[in-house]
């Protein structure tokens, strides 16, 4: 007479409580999503079907959008379009299926290079800085360690837009306002507290042993930790870097706030696209489409780093 075994592991999850986690997850996917799709699609609307109600989702698709995005455009009468050859291109053929002819460039393209510039840089610096300061918090015996850790946390939890006045008089005092160094500057300082409690957690992990190994074989500080404990934080390094990037990305209130014409970035810019008789929804869409491309890509081209990053040390041997 055989006995069913019913026994089970405490840690393996039963397979209906795997199906309710996998549908719970993929739902929430589908609502995080919407918003995002519905962006695209509106950027590919023309300027009526954006603004239709009921929301058109069955549409002709257009690239007006991008096409308003990228120049600027005035309003002329038909008498005067005649008289001008044929269409210079698709924004132009649009331009003039409206009465407009396309009077040159837009800013977007300026304000999308001051993003990539600014954010990459400060989060290039962050993480730098991050990456020496944990190193130094974990392998040396600091004065007041605790204490120091602490105040670096306690400047996240003010939020950065309560020092914003103070910060803009002492930035158009020493001429940092409206430039990119500035902001590189102002982002790093904000996200440098994010990196060093991030990173301080995965070097903690990483055995000391193993410097010791390496300078007993003639390497000094410096290159044992070069060559043994950075290769080892990568994927803490590529963690910090993509939270650090989606801060300096997204920031909106210093952008606002500290610039206005050669450091603005895309995040001010793009609600201020003004077309006839109102926004322009999908140069705004395009817009926005465009600026998510660069951290989507840089979060997929580091997303094996990331996952391991964030479970990183979760299991102790």
């Amino acid at each position: 007479m055989s006995i069913a075994n019913t026994a089970h592991s405490v840690v393996e999850p039963l397979p209906g409580t795997r199906r309710l986690a996998g549908s719970l997850v993929v739902l929430y996917a589908v609502i995080t999503m919407i918003p995002l799709v519905w962006i695209v699609l509106t950027s590919f609307k023309s300027p009526d079907d954006a603004i239709s109600y009921p929301p058109k989702v069955v549409f002709t698709p257009s690239l007006e959008g991008f096409c308003n995005l990228f120049t600027t455009r005035s309003r002329q009468t038909p008498e005067f379009i005649r008289t001008l050859g044929p269409p210079q291109g698709l924004c132009d053929e649009i331009a003039r299926g409206r009465n407009m002819v396309v009077a040159g460039p837009s800013n977007y393209v300026p304000r999308f290079v001051n993003s990539l510039i600014i954010a990459f840089g400060s989060t290039v610096l962050a993480v730098a800085l991050g990456t020496l300061s944990a190193y130094g918090f974990s392998r040396f015996r600091v004065p007041l360690k605790d204490d120091l850790l602490f105040f670096i946390l306690s400047t996240r939890m003010m939020p950065p837009i309560a020092v914003a006045i103070p910060i803009y008089l002492m930035y158009r005092a020493i001429g940092l306002s409206d430039t990119r160094l500035g902001m590189i500057l102002l982002y790093t300082s904000v996200n440098v507290s994010l990196a060093v409690w991030l990173l301080k957690g995965f070097i903690d992990e990483i055995p000391r042993e193993y410097e010791e190994a390496a300078m007993i074989d003639g390497y000094t500080r410096f290159q044992a930790f070069v060559k043994v404990v950075l290769p080892q934080a990568t994927t803490g390094i590529a963690a910090t870097a993509i939270f650090c990037l989606i801060f300096a990305w997204n920031e909106y209130a210093f952008a606002v706030l500290l610039t206005s014409g050669n450091a603005q970035t895309a995040p001010p810019f793009i609600p201020i696209i003004i077309g006839e008789g109102g926004q322009d929804w999908p140069a705004v869409a395009a817009g926005t489409t465009l600026f998510l491309v660069p951290i989507v890509v840089f979060t997929v081209l580091l997303r094996k780093h990331l996952l391991r990053g964030i479970t990183f040390g979760a299991v102790r041997k």
